[in-house]
């Protein structure tokens, strides 16, 4: 689990002595490196002085970059770029370089860019200490204004946001072993090379080296900021040794409760969640699967298969402010991410890891695609994506959305008289929806999974919502998941995507309804 204050804080790899003069450069310069470094051991790096690591929250918060030295200020390009200093989680040091015209040139850190919290921790930062990390900042509101919307700082971590929206969500340049029991590990960005753009661009690309025990990487970000923020993604792995699950563009996310859950004892706000959902569209089938999130008891994994997965990723549906009732952090604004593969990835599994968490502060959520079949060292792999931060429509999908779960007991007036049953809500909306009258032969196909017995079904038009609402009463086996899938349909027409569900046996409403 990652805490939230330190979801781009696994240790990165440090700094090695820079190169003074300008080299030739193009994409072919980054994978060459990460091919050469993945012949030769792993070499854990050096980190900053201790002093550094061990600030207070504050004393780091305290360090800010002066906007005014920021990269290609002084410049008519649209994009500037502002550095993160290492200190408290940002253990290690990062190179950065600037290519102009073709060749690559290492940027100096300046200890005076910075603003400190006291004179004491100014006098002790090194002359040399590197820099963590980067900001990216874009005029969304006004030619003067520096909106910032796009952050790499911390292993292989970024954060993008659209024009409308506040930061929340993150994507990874890779997940290793991301649930297991043997434990994740953290490959990390060592060093970048930013392209610095000629006046009038609306796109902006850097390059990433990525470095791990287990692999090593060369990344192209092509990034195109707006509404929507896409960042177009080329990537080549060059594991070190087998890799027993290897994540493909991993996104990793927040989610503490919400409407498909109890609420936890204290708690004023409805829900709390950077993301409510995982949605998939399988190319084979062309279907669009959505799975709501929870906050599981224990570590909770599932697979879902796909042949020439067409996008996948975790969405923030739910984007009223009431929902949330939270004036500071903002929920309803979070980012939704959706991954759109290039080409055909074959045969493969979307991942979705489930971890508890006991309150907000914690990046508890991680979806990812993984190939089938064993990666092993002697072979390199090419992933070409785009991966894209906005509103909740990213995805681009038609049918009719699953916007509201609820479960309640189903042995109660409003629920059912059925001991052991669960009443399971579903809203769906907008798509072909939006086009049927409120009589319109709207039904619903149900399965029940793992032996979950469903005892009955309906589906209705809710005039004050304006919604169709599929009402599910159902019963799970004897130790067993309560588990369910089910999409509207008129006739043989399909209206809505797939909806699924899984409760574990023993947890949350299970214990309410067996008690």
């Amino acid at each position: 689990m990652l805490s939230r204050l330190s979801a781009f804080a696994v240790p990165l790899l440090g700094a090695a002595s820079f190169v003074q003069t300008a080299q030739a450069f193009e994409f072919e310069t980054v994978i060459t490196q990460a091919r050469d470094a993945a012949a030769s051991p792993y070499s854990a790096p050096a980190p900053v002085p201790r002093f550094m690591r061990d600030l207070s929250y504050n004393d780091y918060q305290g360090i800010r970059f002066r906007t005014e030295s920021s990269l290609w200020r002084d410049s008519e390009s649209k994009f500037k770029v502002m550095m993160v200093p290492p200190g408290l989680f940002y253990t290690h040091p990062v190179r950065i370089n600037i290519i102009e015209q073709g060749e690559a040139e290492p940027l100096q850190f300046e200890k005076s860019q910075f603003d400190y919290p006291n004179p004491e921790i100014e006098k002790l930062v090194p002359a040399d200490l590197g820099y963590a990390g980067l900001k990216v900042t874009f005029p969304f509101d006004a030619p003067d204004v520096m909106n910032q919307f796009l952050v790499f700082a911390g292993a292989s971590y970024f954060r993008a946001v659209g024009k409308e929206n506040n930061f929340g969500i993150s994507g990874r340049g890779v997940a290793v072993d991301t649930g297991l029991p043997s434990g994740e590990e953290f490959p990390a960005f060592v060093e970048f090379w930013l392209e610095k753009p000629e006046p009038g661009d609306e796109t902006f690309r850097l390059y990433g080296l990525l470095d791990g025990e287990s692999l090593t990487g060369a990344y192209q970000f092509t990034v195109t900021p707006g509404e929507t923020t896409e960042l177009a993604v080329k990537s080549v792995i060059f594991p070190r040794r087998s890799i027993e699950l290897l994540g493909l563009a991993p996104l990793t996310s927040m989610f503490y409760y919400g409407e498909n859950m109890l609420q936890p004892p204290g708690e004023w706000r409805p829900e709390v969640h950077d993301s409510d959902g995982l949605l998939i569209h399988d190319g084979a089938s062309d279907e669009w699967l959505w799975r709501p999130l929870r906050n599981p008891e224990t570590l909770n994994t599932d697979y879902f298969a796909t042949q020439n997965v067409r996008g996948f990723g975790l969405i923030q549906r739910d984007t009223e402010f009431d929902s949330y009732m939270d004036a500071e952090a903002y929920y309803h604004s979070r980012p939704s991410a959706w991954v759109e593969p290039e080409g055909d990835w074959g045969r493969g599994d979307v991942v979705l890891v489930q971890l508890p968490t006991p309150d907000e502060t914690n990046d508890n959520i991680v979806s990812f695609w993984r190939t089938n079949g064993a990666i092993r060292p002697e072979q390199s792999l090419h992933f070409n994506y785009k991966v894209r931060f906005g509103g909740q429509h990213v995805a681009g999908e038609t049918l009719a959305r699953a916007v509201d779960t609820y479960l309640g007991d189903g042995s109660r007036i409003g629920g059912g008289a059925e001991a052991g049953a669960v009443r399971i809500i579903v809203d769906f909306a907008d798509g072909p929806l939006a086009e049927r009258d409120p009589g319109a032969a709207v039904v619903a196909d149900v399965s029940g999974l793992n032996d979950t017995e469903i005892i009955e079904h309906f589906v209705e038009y809710v005039a004050p919502l304006d919604r169709w609402r599929l009402s599910v009463l159902a019963r799970p086996a004897a130790q067993k998941p309560l588990a369910l899938r089910a999409y509207l349909r008129e006739g043989e027409q399909t209206l809505s995507e797939t909806w699924t569900y899984e409760v574990p046996p023993g947890t949350d409403i299970l214990r309410v309804v067996n008690r």
